[in-house]
């Protein structure tokens, strides 16, 4: 187990829940679930077989009436479009679902109108489909694999409105299956998508990238989807997408900045994706959004920031990774300022992405502290559990880097804003934060004892019977304990009392660079730490304009005034 001074890159996995999109025809993305379907309904066409123009969901019907159903679609009689309206309209019903699909010829049926000439009954043979494919039953979906081979073929259609209609019924479709999925690999699902990300239409890309979230997240990704993802012309494409999503195809660049997560967090060898740049050209995007970013940010802004943030976040926990541009500390900041209060799940994303840049790079906390980031950092200190403990390791990584940067913390009241923390019932945020003071007093020796003359000794002691708590307290108070000018005889005493501080995480796989490699698999709401206050010294940053630099140099950082 690391012991103190270990700094620490974080990975992380899942998806956080977001707010749910504005458009009407996509559900929103479940809290604390990876996958969820959509389902595209007009409601003018769902409602076309109703009587009397009722709507919401219909009643269950009979097994004679689904039969009714099926043999009016059956026959070639002038109606038949009516009939199929009106078994859209059935089909909303989970339990008549269940019906037809037991029904003998009935997806042989809706496979022959959805393969016909005519267009008006391909069109509504895919809207049955469709809504066969929303069923959370899996048996429902499996009854449809005789049709995949079909919906992949009119991917490369010539109506929009098809094209969309069979993507969003591919991504049902995998979330339930894994017969499914299976199928669709050997029948080229993955070069289809690649052709078909290369659309002008923007439904079309956001309806791909939908499909290929859906496949990404299955059981089985990280060994049979995601290498065809990378050994096709894919990644470079998405890259592209998620990099323009700031000035067109908004929709579409969330998708496939889920869906390049999803990749970098399930795949330990992302070095494709760093080959292409994508550290760059994510960093890029932060610095853009940051520069631009209004007062108010504009609705479903957070959702393309959160993935990004993830996705930045993973790749630096690569052990080849360069670090970014230094002008990204300031983006976040001014991310941090602008989505603070109502969209509070982003501080734990940007904290996340904070943590990992520091966790190796001294110039990275150096320019924490020359551009005066530190006191807006400080006052998140209570903004919520997680992101208590996510503050505390920043400021480890700051001061495990020596004598001068602790002296540096030291210049601002940290010593009586981590006393409160002390006594916190999170025992991981008191853990960690028992770690910053060993950090602080094994650099600074003087700050022990301005530590105990802030009431310090009394919060240590309290900890001495907590089981896991109790060895670093006790290896605390004896640092306390030591006279001025014996620092030597204090970490003497301290090595030879105590076992090394573990680090606030649980260690999977620690390297020699002390990284640490951990997927979370689920995340505080957003309601949490909405009481956070504004940081006031945040809006006082600006970002210089981007300037021509050697690769890898530092970028010029401006402070402008408020």
């Amino acid at each position: 187990m690391p012991g103190a001074g270990c700094t620490l890159r974080l990975r992380r996995g899942g998806r956080i829940a977001l707010s749910p999109p504005r458009d009407p025809l996509r559900r929103a993305r479940r809290q604390e679930q990876l996958v969820s379907k959509r389902l595209l309904r007009e409601d003018s066409a769902a409602q076309e077989g109703t009587q009397d123009g009722a709507d919401g969901v219909p009643d269950p019907l009979s097994e004679e009436e689904v039969l009714e159903l099926l043999r009016g679609v059956q026959r070639g009689s002038e109606d038949r479009k009516r009939w199929l309206g009106r078994l859209r309209w059935a089909l909303q019903n989970e339990d008549t679902q269940q019906k037809f699909v037991r029904l003998d010829g009935s997806i042989r049926t809706l496979t022959g109108l959805f393969t016909s000439s005519l267009a008006e009954l391909q069109l509504e043979a895919a809207r049955c489909l469709h809504e066969l494919s929303h069923s959370s039953v899996p048996a429902v979906a499996e009854a449809c694999l005789p049709v995949t081979s079909y919906l992949l073929t009119y991917l490369s259609g010539h109506s929009l409105e098809l094209t969309e209609l069979c993507l969003y019924t591919l991504g049902n479709l995998v979330v339930e299956s894994e017969a499914v999925r299976k199928q669709l690999l050997p029948q080229g699902i993955i070069p289809v998508l690649a052709s078909c990300i290369q659309s002008p239409h923007e439904a079309v890309l956001e309806g791909v990238g939908y499909v290929l979230s859906q496949l990404l997240q299955a059981k089985e990704a990280p060994t049979e989807i995601i290498p065809l993802v990378l050994d096709s012309a894919l990644p470079q494409h998405m890259l592209q997408l998620v990099c323009s999503g700031l000035k067109a195809a908004m929709g579409a660049a969330v998708e496939f900045a889920w869906c390049l997560h999803y990749i970098i967090c399930r795949h330990q060898d992302n070095e494709l994706l760093l080959a292409l740049g994508a550290v760059p050209a994510l960093t890029s995007l932060l610095l853009d959004l940051a520069a631009q970013i209004p007062q108010e940010a504009p609705e479903g802004l957070e959702l393309l920031v959160c993935p990004v943030l993830r996705c930045l976040s993973n790749l630096l926990a690569q052990t080849d990774c360069q670090s970014p541009d230094r002008r990204l500390l300031i983006a976040l900041f001014l991310i941090l300022q602008c989505f603070l209060q109502q969209h509070p799940f982003l501080v734990h994303e940007c904290l996340w992405l904070l943590n990992n840049l520091t966790a190796d790079d001294p110039s990275c906390c150096s320019a924490l502290l020359s551009l005066d980031l530190l006191p807006a950092l400080l006052q998140l200190l209570t903004c919520s559990q997680m992101g208590t403990v996510l503050v505390l390791t920043v400021l480890c990584n700051m001061a495990e880097k020596g004598q001068s940067q602790c002296q540096r913390l030291l210049q601002q009241p940290l010593l009586a804003q981590l006393l409160p923390l002390l006594t916190l019932p999170d025992p991981e945020a008191v853990g960690q934060c028992l770690e910053l003071l060993h950090l602080l007093f094994l650099h600074c020796p003087e700050a022990a004892a301005d530590f105990t003359r802030q009431g310090g000794h009394q919060a240590l002691e309290q900890h001495q019977s907590t089981p896991e708590l109790q060895e670093r307290a006790q290896a605390l108070l004896v640092m306390v304990r030591q006279p001025p000018g014996a620092p030597s005889a204090c970490q003497a005493t301290l090595a030879a009392s105590s076992l090394p501080l573990p680090p606030p995480f649980p260690p999977l796989n620690c390297q020699a660079r002390n990284k640490l490699f951990t997927p979370v698999p689920s995340f505080p709401r957003a309601a949490q730490g909405s009481d956070v206050p504004s940081a006031g010294c945040m809006g006082g940053w600006s970002l210089s304009p981007p300037s021509s630099h050697q690769p890898g140099a530092p970028q010029s950082v401006e402070q402008g005034q408020s």
